[in-house]
């Protein structure tokens, strides 16, 4: 309560010590402020940590509940015979949901430690794992020894005693060979305090792990990058004479997709701050409740090579259960430069331009109308289907796939060029070809009846002929979306070996090293090797320099550290 001004003293002294005395006064009430904002910030922490431990104890639980069930079904169908081909179906789908529950259970085990870490009450929550069993004594192992310390930790003093050692052993690949790594750290007691000292546990690519960074790059690559699924790289390494179930691969998995998430942060921003992108999608199979459902994955690649441009290549991709317009209207929300694509509306819907401060401009992709051309032009196709008494070529169909590859032929000439080259050379060899390909198209559509299999992509493209022809206005645009379809070709392709995503975070921890892996293909960056330094390299980085570990830049260091070498 502050003081009237017709109650302060007249004398000096007592209107120091009113002024003093209000001084207290204030300094209480904001240590009362501040010890109730602390009070608010605990009590919320602990609130986080709590929820989190109990998300992990019920990861836990569904995780330790599919093993179970996973067990009692091969009990049974060793004590019952094989009964159908649909159960040993049934088997390879329980392995498969059981590594997605045990990575799911493994994310959220790291998540509730790292909210426990930021309370003091709060213990973290910690799943119980089976105990590992001994490696085969046949094994090769290398000794590694720690350099001791030279003094004692405590006083200073360099009288040191040898009381024994610790060693940690360390599984870890060779190529084609498996070697235990035997860390020794000794420890030597000073003599003059009784004082011990030893050095530091050795690092691990995941928490309390036994992985070695080769061989947790070898799984993760092997699972994202060449699509073999756990439960096939368990069977392998069980014919090498190794122990490793799926759900431990599993376990390596979740931890290792958890460390990679600030490199596919740094990515993401590396690609939305390109001022062109290519974008598409493809189908991906997500294991649901009683049945699968057809999820997408979006992937966005920006790439200057092909136009004379400098900025590194990268990839980014994104699941959804869907594809609905939300998906990729939330992925370029803070976009605004050139979007090469094919004509799925949902990109960018006018209401959602309206509200950017710079909406994307749309440039469609030339191959797909082409295609839709070619499709009824395959002079090949058609002769097979004419044996079953299929249909003839279109003629029209094939005059357009002429005057496409016309078109073709002059890009590849400009390949590698500046934008201002290759805008000038498209101003005068493409647009007349253009132009006069869209007056012949309108002619041909008039005489069309409806009926006509050739009226759908002449309409595809008529509909959105600016769209289409956007290229001859800029020279930053390219004539197709070949860069985004191929980075989608691996999906497909892999798509028969590992059958479904088991969930949807499956499908998002998939675009996680999807985003990886193409990145450093992208930039021939061997992702095996990028993968093994970066485990072995994050931990010990602080976050001011995670950009080293870019695929671009860690080319570019290893390219310096072997020039230096020679």
């Amino acid at each position: 309560m502050t003081s009237k001004p017709v109650d302060l003293p007249a004398d000096l002294a007592s209107a120091y010590l009113a002024l003093l005395s209000e001084r207290e006064m204030l300094q209480a009430e904001r240590d009362v402020v501040v010890a109730e904002r602390d009070t608010v910030v605990a009590e919320r922490d602990i609130a986080v940590a709590q929820a989190a431990n109990a998300q992990a104890m019920l990861s836990d639980s569904e995780a330790l509940i599919a093993k179970l069930e996973l067990a009692i079904e091969k009990l049974r169908r060793e004590l019952r015979g094989k009964r159908s081909e649909r159960t040993a179906r049934l088997l390879d789908q329980m392995e498969l949901q059981l590594e997605e529950l045990v990575m799911a259970a493994t994310e959220d085990e790291v998540a509730a430690q790292a909210a426990a870490a930021k309370t003091a009450s709060v213990r973290s929550f910690t799943r119980k794992r089976p105990v590992r069993k001994p490696w085969p004594e046949d094994v090769e192992r290398k000794r590694v020894v720690i350099d001791p310390p030279g003094t004692c930790a405590c006083c200073g003093g360099s009288r040191l005693s040898k009381l024994g050692e610790d060693v940690t052993e360390t599984l870890e690949e060779i190529p084609r060979r498996f070697i235990v790594i035997e860390t020794v750290r000794e420890k030597f007691s000073c003599r003059d305090c009784e004082k011990i000292s030893q050095a530091p546990a050795p690092f691990h690519a995941t928490p309390r792990g036994f992985i070695g960074p080769h061989l947790l790059a070898t799984i993760l690559f092997d699972k994202f990058g060449m699509h073999s699924p756990l439960n096939r790289q368990s069977t392998r390494f069980k014919c090498e004479n190794i122990a490793l179930s799926t759900s431990t691969l599993a376990d390596q998995v979740g931890y290792g997709t958890a460390a990679l998430l600030p490199m596919f942060d740094l990515i993401e921003a590396h690609v939305f701050a390109a001022e062109r992108l290519f974008g598409d999608d493809t189908t991906i199979p997500i294991q649901a409740k009683d049945k699968c459902t057809t999820g997408r994955i979006w992937t966005y690649v920006c790439d200057d090579r092909p136009y004379g441009g400098t900025a590194p290549p990268a990839a980014i991709y994104y699941a959804s259960s869907d594809r609905r317009g939300e998906h990729p209207q939330k992925h370029l929300a803070g976009y605004g430069g050139i979007l090469q694509s094919d004509c799925y509306n949902g990109f960018e819907p006018i209401a959602v331009a309206a509200t950017k401060e710079v909406p994307i401009t749309f440039a469609f992709c030339h191959a797909h109308a082409r295609r839709k051309f070619f499709e009824l032009a395959d002079i090949q196709k058609s002769a097979r289907d004419r044996k079953r008494k299929g249909k003839p070529i279109s003629p029209i169909a094939l005059e357009a796939v002429k005057r496409f590859d016309a078109l073709f032929e002059i890009e590849r000439q400009i390949n590698g060029l500046g934008a201002a080259e290759r805008l000038a050379a498209r101003q005068q060899k493409s647009k007349p070809l253009f132009d006069d390909m869209h007056a012949w198209l309108k002619r041909e559509r008039a005489t069309l009846s409806k009926s006509s299999e050739v009226i759908e992509p002449i309409d595809y493209m008529l509909k959105r002929w600016d769209g289409f022809a956007g290229f001859l206005e800029d020279g930053r645009i390219c004539l197709t979306n070949n860069a985004a379809e191929r980075a989608l070709r691996g999906i497909a392709l892999g798509r028969r070996n590992w059958t479904f995503a088991g969930s949807q975070r499956g499908a998002d921890r998939a675009a996680i090293m999807l985003s990886v892996i193409t990145t450093c293909r992208l930039n021939d960056v061997d992702p095996k090797a990028w993968l093994a330094d970066v485990f072995a390299r994050i931990a010990d980085l602080p976050v001011s320099r995670l950009h080293e570990l870019l695929p671009w830049q860690w080319k570019a260091h290893k390219g310096a550290a072997i020039a230096a070498a020679a």
